[in-house]
């Protein structure tokens, strides 16, 4: 595949980012493309691998990396393109967000420098839309059937549109005012500008999928109307209920969750209207961001481009290493130090410390109190546990908090109540081989069944459901 030699003769190259005095200004993306010359080039460094894990262990996707990257470097786009598009509905999406397993499983990643998988697989798909390569696939004809899907994130938008390529009626129930779920309202717009997520969804319209926003499925539609209105129902409403933070002073003005700072800003971004007594604004104030995986790093970006004075990041997890331990050898993920580029542009950042106050002044968020804390080693069956170092205390004078520590499950709202769904003990929905609920008729997909996870992952996903609805309604 590729080049046999191209890995001995040709570097990784990395893409161009806008300079931090110039991005930080603005929420525009911030990664440059390859031109397509370099992306030949980095195509070419695929080597004739016995396992492609990239494949075969690192993509959820099992996009068919190895003959993706031939056909470019034999400078056969469309193919490659087309290719592409077997596995992955939304790879303009995927490679610009997905943190790449891919890469890392890539055999090179042993010893050296991966292949730039996620760079490739992004300037092909960008080139298939310059080129018009990518088009409304319309069915050959219509079944009769119809499925409601309830969520228009990744997995709902993969759901939706794989069964309407299969010839049946997509109506998507949004609840927001546009489509897109986390894609839309989670990400910041300099990881993913918005007009590339209107450009696919044009294509799910124009191939039939209906989109209905504004609607809160099993509120504004009761469940007795989708039964009788559907042949099949999907749920995709991701996992949305944050892990809270219950210390004194949670309750203080200006202590947020994650979410509600992020799809404010997409909001505003996109010009609507939010009372000005309700904006959370970052702007002149010392900030702690607790929790320090990417939603934690979306914070500090977002934070950072609202004008905030000082950005706090804390993490109660020990430092990753700056190499894999022995533990965690390629081809896994490896649990090593990243830096981001929202950290590049500015934050102090706290590892193994427990938030135990948030401090009051005029009920006003005036600092908080942490402590240092140690972990020990994990005992079979038993979680890692930590205690606190004594002396170790100290505090933070911050005006503002944004709680980005995960979330728990799906909202346990209406459909779930009322469907009467099981759910297991991290309250995620439950399913069966074929991706049914314990309600007949009923699917799920995505975040809502795994728990908050990767956007790829909520991708395949939502194809493995598609089908096994397509093969139900096919047999009513």
């Amino acid at each position: 595949m590729g080049k046999t030699t191209g890995f001995l003769e040709h570097r990784r190259a990395f893409p161009d980012k806008r300079p931090v005095h110039e991005r930080i200004n603005d929420f525009s993306e911030i990664e440059r493309l390859f031109d397509e010359r370099t992306l030949e080039i980095q195509a070419s460094r695929c080597m004739e691998c016995g396992v492609p894990f990239c494949h075969s262990f690192g993509c959820p996707l099992n996009n068919r990396i190895p003959d993706f990257n031939d056909l470019l470097y034999r400078k056969k786009w469309q193919k490659a393109c087309e290719l592409l598009h077997e596995t992955n509905n939304f790879p303009e999406i995927t490679g610009r967000i997905c943190p790449a397993p891919c890469e890392t499983a890539c055999t090179l990643a042993v010893n050296g420098e991966a292949v730039t998988i996620r760079q490739i697989e992004l300037g092909l798909v960008e080139q298939g839309w310059k080129s018009g390569w990518i088009r409304p696939l319309l069915a050959p004809f219509k079944t009769g059937r119809k499925i409601a899907v309830i969520g228009s994130g990744p997995a709902g938008l993969a759901v939706a549109q794989q069964l309407v390529r299969a010839g049946h009626t997509v109506v998507v129930y949004e609840r927001d005012s546009k489509p897109g779920g986390l894609l839309r309202f989670g990400i910041p717009d300099f990881k993913l500008e918005k007009w590339i997520l209107d450009r696919r969804l044009r294509q799910l319209k124009a191939e039939g999928v209906t989109f209905e926003t504004t609607v809160c499925a099993g509120s504004d539609l009761s469940v007795k109307y989708l039964k009788r209105s559907f042949d099949a129902i999907v749920l995709a409403a991701g996992s949305t209920t944050p892990r809270d933070l219950r210390v004194p002073g949670r309750d203080l003005q200006n202590v947020h969750f994650a979410m509600d700072l992020l799809t404010q800003q997409n909001h505003l971004i996109d010009n609507e209207a939010i009372p000005l007594n309700t904006i959370i604004s970052a702007k002149g104030k010392n900030v702690a961001i607790i929790g320090g995986g990417d939603t934690g790093a979306d914070c500090v970006g977002t934070c950072r481009r609202q004008g905030a004075k000082e950005i706090f990041q804390l993490e109660i997890l020990p430092q990753p290493p700056a190499e894999r331990p022995e533990s965690n050898p390629w081809p896994q993920w490896p649990q090593t130090m990243r830096t981001g580029t929202s950290h590049e542009e500015g934050c102090k950042r706290f590892w193994a410390v427990n938030i135990k106050e948030f401090l009051e002044k005029n009920n006003t968020l005036s600092g908080l109190r942490a402590v240092a804390v140690e972990w020990g080693l994990s005992q079979e069956g038993k979680p890692p546990s930590f205690k606190e170092k004594p002396g170790s205390e100290f505090t933070l004078n911050v005006d503002m908090a944004v709680l980005a520590m995960g979330f728990i499950h799906v909202e346990h709202g209406p459909l779930v109540k009322d469907l009467d769904l099981a759910t297991d003990s991290r309250g995620n929905i439950v399913l069966d081989k074929n991706s049914m609920t314990s309600h007949p008729g009923v699917f799920a997909a995505g975040d809502c069944v795994s728990g908050a996870s990767l956007v790829v992952r909520a991708v395949v996903d939502g194809r493995k459901t598609a089908a096994m609805v397509d093969a139900y309604v096919k047999k009513l």
